[in-house]
């Protein structure tokens, strides 16, 4: 049976030029292989071909310089032609003020804290899983979920989402009656850029550090873009045009919250994940660059109709 690891212990070191797919196929592997090769000896020399590992990938990292998807694969998401009038496709243009990460999936890594990245092409990325998620969680602090948690010691005990939640993001997963879908479409965003931070814990004893923890972040400047697609189904929870541009105005407030004040990384309690809104627009129209969330929220109610039609 062929190892592919044992193939990769055994071959010399490749040239130093790079492209964004090393970073999700051999070469990271190959990296790996060398750190988990050291890291059963404990001599010095073998510390030594550990650390080397863990700086041959960084290095490459670094070489890479910008990372993207072929673009002829048309991954990049437009919202110029929608099927419907009724559906609504939001971008909300930012730029990182902090680093953020979220922990690579990958069960073999030379570093123990890697940033997520697509598999096949090796791009950072946030999952529209996730986004979802966190959106949800803003959305339930908008609605009052801290006073909540505040009276009942910490715990979601007798919590129900707001009509408005519901709607957009459906039910949860645990709920067996009257269970509905959101209106509300997901995408993930994509980075492209990777660096990398160190955290040193230090002893509470000698107020010394004890052993640096490195990890692989998307830096601050950096920017990216959140894509929503608000396409709700037809007279199926009976919010009418005033309810609709009730709760997409909430989204928005609860989406600025999200970026600018809570963060959307791992480590948020360190202030990694902070972001500045730069633009928001709808179906692929302009935004405007002063208070884009405020503008775009004003514009709703020409992009849903004025008039208001109960369901």
């Amino acid at each position: 049976m062929f190892d592919l690891y044992a193939h990769l212990s055994g071959q010399a070191p490749q040239p130093a030029s790079r492209t964004p797919r090393d970073l999700a196929c051999w070469f990271i592997d190959s990296c790996a292989v060398r750190f988990g090769e050291a890291e059963k000896e404990q001599d010095e020399r073998e510390r030594q071909r550990k650390n080397e590992a863990r700086r041959r990938y960084m290095k490459a990292a670094v070489q890479c310089g910008q990372l993207v998807i072929p673009s002829d694969l048309s991954f990049d998401i437009t919202f110029g032609a929608l099927p419907d009038a009724a559906w609504i496709g939001l971008e909300i243009q930012f730029t990182l003020q902090s680093p953020w990460y979220s922990k690579d999936d990958r069960p073999f890594h030379v570093l123990d804290n890697p940033v997520r990245k697509d598999r096949v092409f090796g791009v950072p990325y946030m999952s529209a899983a996730s986004w979802k998620g966190l959106l949800r969680w803003a959305c339930r602090m908008q609605a009052g979920l801290q006073e909540h948690l505040q009276r009942h010691r910490g715990k979601m005990d007798d919590w129900s989402d707001p009509d408005w939640i519901i709607h957009l993001f459906g039910n949860e997963k645990r709920e067996r009656e009257d269970f509905r879908q959101g209106s509300l479409a997901f995408y993930p965003t994509w980075f492209d850029k990777v660096g990398f931070a160190v955290i040193n814990p230090h002893s509470r004893k000698t107020r010394a550090g004890t052993q640096p923890i490195f990890y692989e972040v998307v830096p601050a400047d950096t920017e990216g873009v959140l894509h929503l697609l608000y396409a709700p189904l037809p007279r199926a929870d009976g919010f009418g045009s005033a309810e609709r541009i009730d709760a997409l105005r909430k989204l928005l407030d609860a989406a600025e919250q999200l970026l600018t004040v809570y963060g959307f990384s791992a480590k948020r309690t360190a202030g990694w994940g902070l972001a500045e809104v730069t633009g928001a627009k709808a179906n692929g129209g302009g935004g405007e660059p002063e208070n884009p969330i405020q503008k775009l929220k004003d514009r709703l109610p020409a992009l849903l109709g004025s008039k208001v039609e109960k369901a």
